[in-house]
């Protein structure tokens, strides 16, 4: 039985506990994909919007180009993504599903509801704990 600790009362330490918890779910339902938690959310973005370029992407994401690119050249090695220059501006790089990326969604595209029910909250607590945390990201 774990004991409490000054810890329990830090609501940071709550979201930060929380979060580890999730990917660590996250991963053991995405590594016999080989896949990674970014990569995954990579993907969700393209299931959800189809093409898009690599600057959206970053945004979508929050990451920066830094840690976007080498995660691109993984899916891309892996055959789940290709990269395409702008046909009008070869600055701007697309980035499209290969079939194999597009039958990821088929394979693991109920991830969600499974970690959904994992938590052990309602539908109307999650939409809650949602809610509450897009507020306070938008903030900080």
């Amino acid at each position: 039985m774990r004991t409490s600790t000054a810890l329990d009362d830090m609501i940071c330490f709550q979201l930060y506990a929380a979060s580890r918890g999730m990917t660590a779910l996250y991963r053991r339902l995405l590594d016999p994909h080989q896949l990674t938690y970014p990569q995954y959310l990579v993907l969700r973005v393209l299931w959800h919007d189809g093409p898009t370029t690599v600057g959206d992407l970053g945004r979508a994401l929050e990451l920066d180009s830094g840690t976007l690119s080498p995660l691109l050249k993984r899916l891309e090695t892996q055959g789940r993504i290709r990269r395409e220059r702008g046909a009008h501006d070869e600055r701007v790089v697309w980035i499209h599903l290969t079939a194999d990326g597009t039958t990821l969604q088929d394979q693991i595209g109920d991830l969600t509801q499974r970690l959904v029910c994992a938590t052990g909250l309602t539908l109307d607590e999650l939409t809650q704990l949602h809610h509450l945390l897009s507020r306070a990201r938008g903030r900080v």
